[in-house]
């Protein structure tokens, strides 16, 4: 729900100068229709951008503007984007780009809010049945990221961002028309949905990085893509509890028309930075294997395989024989995977040397949070329907203030990590003590008790969590591995942050199931409900267990670079005396 972004950008590489420069002047923000009427900005891209014939590389890629640039120095303080922007277009350019984020969160809270009103409608009750509908959306969003960057890459980062948009819409047609079938339609459709937003994703911060010069410009930009998250996820609940009083699949039509729309827009305002590589291939076999399709496939059948385990055990049990098959296959597939990474692809979609154990901490200190923060938003939202027999438009009243401190949260999360402030494993592991408390304040919440008490207090701290988390988890990736590395730090981070969302869901569904006696009374409902809140307690805990080792870990790595740095000035002293 607030995955701000940073500096550090995105799969494709949003993150550092390097990679900003690959635009040329040719291609970038000017408006090319006065001089030449008939030729887009991708026909440009294409037709300008080539490398030239010297410039290929030993990986079967060539790159254009970045030996462009080294050969032409001169060329660098021109090719940012946004510096040949009017402010209009400017200002158009950066609302098309984050509406990518502010869509992502629309369509997520949109649903939970009318989660009840979309289940009545095809006779489901059951909250494992109705996590699905979230749970598949985040499982998508999170398992395609990776890949989708690299076909930005490839293929150019506006074209997928508009193949993005178009998918989005089309899907969010779907799942309102789903209406006129069944639930399983619907979970589809929503599945299919999350596709979407997974390849806007990576490539809108891409399209950024490019854009803006390394400065605080760029920062700001970067921030306010994080910051139309909790806003984006409060709008959609507002628009979805709307049309629910008149006919809830309008919710999803009105997203398939404005999301149609951005698509249009973007065509125009976007700029088309160069490709980060070409592709040689003169067969669809080659293009399998310069893309790394085996991994790429491989690896999203892992992911789904084993998260759709763990969402569908508390529908049907674990004793269910296709559950636990579809568990031991997902494994196997991660088997695969990581055999094809290491021994077989000539260009891993993952490159196992970007692995190290500081990136294995800040990884399962992310899943552990943003778990939490999936358990938190779907459970909270049972209570407050189901068992307090809210309705959706005052439930969005009551969750305006994850979007207001949503933005305090990221302005200050900015400010804490400026120079000489905070480390960002100290930032980190105030996000993770966010999350205990924002978690631990709900689970224990008398049923009854007053709005502004305990629920208003967690729905103030949350935030904080979730926009603290994602820029310090993406600037020690940044800091622990190596340049050419720095995209996939980047997306690594919004691939976990949406992946454990749904995982998330399918633990608590697990735990809940267990404890709440089969929920025939609003007292067994209730108790089912705490049961996953405090198994998101426990993968918090554990989140901020890890920030404290990590912390520690890093205290003791700089003291003894301190004292080696110190040794060899002591040394450089003696030497000269």
């Amino acid at each position: 729900m607030a995955e701000m972004a940073v500096n550090q950008g995105s799969s494709s590489g949003a993150a550092g100068g390097d990679v900003d420069r690959r635009s040329t002047p040719t291609l970038i923000g000017t408006d090319h229709t006065a001089e030449q009427p008939s030729t887009t900005t991708d026909d440009i891209t294409d037709k300008e951008a080539a490398p030239l014939p010297d410039n290929s590389s030993d990986d079967g890629y060539e790159t254009t503007a970045d030996q462009d640039l080294a050969a032409h120095p001169s060329n660098v303080e021109s090719v940012w984007a946004a510096e040949t922007m009017s402010l209009p277009r400017e200002v158009a350019f950066v609302v098309l780009v984050c509406m990518a984020q502010f869509a992502t969160q629309f369509a997520f809270g949109g649903t939970v809010n009318i989660l009840h009103i979309i289940g009545a409608s095809y006779g489901i009750t059951e909250p494992g049945k109705l996590s699905w509908l979230v749970a598949g959306y985040s499982l998508t969003v999170g398992t395609f990221i990776l890949f989708s960057g690299r076909l930005g890459d490839a293929f150019g980062y506006k074209k997928m961002m508009l193949i993005g948009y178009g998918w989005f819409s089309l899907w969010s047609l779907v799942a309102g028309l789903s209406v006129y079938s069944s639930y399983v339609l619907h979970v589809f459709a929503r599945v299919l949905q999350g596709i979407g937003p997974a390849i806007c994703l990576p490539n809108a911060l891409a399209i950024l990085g490019a854009a803006y010069p390394p400065g605080h410009r760029k920062a700001m930009v970067f921030s306010l893509f994080g910051a139309t998250a909790p806003g984006g996820s409060v709008i959609g609940m507002l628009v979805a509890a709307a049309w629910s009083y008149a006919w809830w699949p309008w919710a999803f039509w009105c997203m398939s028309i404005g999301l149609a729309g951005v698509a249009v827009a973007a065509y125009y305002v976007l700029p088309a930075p160069a490709r980060k590589m070409r592709l040689k291939a003169t067969s669809w076999r080659e293009v399998v294997v310069e893309l790394d399709l085996p991994g790429a496939v491989t690896g999203i059948l892992a992911l789904v395989l084993i998260n759709f385990a763990w969402n569908q055990a508390p529908i049907t049990g674990w004793k269910n024989p296709a559950v636990i098959a579809t568990l031991i296959l997902g494994f196997v597939f991660v088997g695969v995977f990581f055999y094809i990474e290491m021994r077989v692809a000539k260009r891993p979609l993952l490159p196992m040397e970007a692995f190290n154990g500081e990136v294995g901490f800040v990884l399962a200190v992310v899943s552990c949070g943003w778990a939490t923060f999936g358990i938190w938003f779907f459970y909270v939202y049972q209570i407050v329907q189901e068992i307090r027999g809210v309705e959706p438009l005052l439930a969005v009243a009551w969750f305006c203030p994850v979007a207001v401190f949503g933005a305090i949260a990221a302005v200050l999360t900015g400010y804490l990590l400026g120079p000489a402030r905070f480390s960002p494993a100290v930032v980190m592991t105030m996000a993770l003590a966010a999350f205990t408390v924002g978690i631990v304040v709900v689970a224990t919440m008398p049923v009854r008790q007053t709005y502004w008490a305990q629920l208003f207090v967690c729905l103030i701290i949350m935030p904080f969590g979730m926009d603290m988390s994602f820029p310090a988890a993406t600037i020690i990736l940044s800091n622990a591995v190596k340049k050419e590395h720095q995209g996939i730090a980047a997306s690594l981070v919004n691939t976990v942050v949406n992946y454990s969302i749904s995982l998330g869901l399918g633990f608590a569904g697990t735990v809940e199931v267990h404890v709440n006696n089969g929920g025939k009374t609003p007292e067994d409902v209730m108790k089912g409900f705490r049961g996953a809140l405090y198994m998101g307690v426990g993968l918090s805990v554990l989140g901020l267990v890890l920030c404290g080792a990590f912390l520690v870990k890093t205290h003791w790595h700089d003291r003894r670079k301190r004292d080696q740095e110190e040794g060899v000035e002591g040394g450089e002293k003696n030497a000269q005396r």
